[in-house]
């Protein structure tokens, strides 16, 4: 069994309780990048949303190169980055030059996206997701075996420079959750990126990729990862107090679908239901390190045994302090997954 263990989802949102302004949210984000490495840690990792008043990170490349030029050996990804917002040919140009700059530790998991205001405001049509992510891993792949780029048209057909200092590329992940996504993962992809999820859920889910792995004929290595609302402590972690800073980001995933064009105040979230509470409990890991290790474990063995784990502990409602006490405290959890 190897257990990769990572740090992320790194939003760099604002938070109603904090009046930390964007300078200083990525300025900690960049610090968290040199702790995470500190720590023994295996990742760190960013996620996208555009046009959301609390600011909710929307140019994920430009911070992972920066994350990149103050680490030296840990991975740096997204989870995810939503590919069919972009034009291809540039998003693997961008990809490459990160790449270059980490030294080949970048990894793109990619997602579809589904908040019609990033879709209509960036000229988009959301109906043509799916086609433009193949698209994307289509070029993405040829560009890495440097040939042209077949285009449509009678447009030319360029090499895309730099190149990957990966040999195959910057690797690809899919982020899904639905079964047709999870196995399109499986026949196009480098990697399945789970979440929300119980270790049962979890093990259903990798046999649908896996299944589609092995029916596309491919060879190379594919990556189970996962990541989920994670809180950890040295003296363990109280859920009543736990529960309200895991259900923030839910809330306000919740809260986006409505949120349109604004700009006002920071709202706060609605008490959860206790069903939304009992599925936070169930797909959320929280306790000491050896609590956190041995539910890490669990989802290794559903799996199947090699996991990239990714805990969500970069939680708006915390403080800095109690973000970076989150790392060490990780730091502690990956000593105990390796031994």
């Amino acid at each position: 069994m190897t257990i990769e263990l990572g740090y992320g989802l790194v939003t760099c949102q604002r938070h109603p309780d904090h009046d930390a302004g964007w300078p200083v949210l990525y300025a900690e984000a960049l610090g968290l990048a040199s702790a995470v490495e500190d720590a023994g840690l295996a990742s760190i990792w960013v996620s996208e949303h555009h046009f959301v008043g609390d600011g909710h990170l929307p140019s994920l490349l430009p911070l992972l190169a920066a994350m990149a030029a103050r680490t030296s050996r840990i991975t740096v990804g997204t989870a995810l980055l939503l590919a069919p917002l972009y034009d291809p040919l540039r998003l693997v140009e961008d990809a490459n030059v990160v790449d270059q700059i980490s030294g080949g530790r970048l990894v793109l998991g990619l997602g579809l996206g589904w908040r019609d205001e990033e879709f209509e405001a960036l000229s988009v049509p959301q109906g043509e997701r799916v086609r433009r992510l193949v698209e994307f891993i289509r070029i993405a792949r040829q560009s890495a075996l440097d040939e042209p780029i077949d285009l449509p048209d009678e447009r030319a057909r360029p090499y895309i420079t730099p190149d990957s200092v990966q040999p195959a590329g910057v690797p690809l992940w899919i982020g899904a959750l639905a079964e047709p996504a999870i196995r399109r993962a499986g026949r196009l992809s480098d990697g399945f990126m789970a979440t929300e999820v119980t270790p049962s859920e979890l093990a259903e889910q990798v046999s649908w990729a896996r299944e589609d792995y092995a029916a596309s004929g491919r060879q190379t290595p594919f990556t189970i990862s996962l990541h989920l609302p994670t809180l950890c402590h040295q003296d363990g972690v109280d859920w009543n107090t736990a529960k309200d800073a895991l259900g923030y980001p839910n809330w306000k995933y919740e809260d986006m679908y409505a949120a349109r064009s604004d700009s006002g105040p920071l709202g706060r979230p609605s008490q959860l239901t206790e069903q939304e509470e009992t599925r936070l409990r169930e797909t959320s890991i929280v306790g000491t390190p050896a609590e956190v290790a041995d539910r890490i474990r669990e989802y290794a063995d559903a799996a199947g045994g090699d996991l990239h784990m990714i805990a969500r502990s970069y939680l708006p409602s915390l403080t800095a302090q109690e973000r970076a006490d989150a790392v060490q405290a990780l730091g502690a959890v990956n000593g105990l997954l390796s031994s």
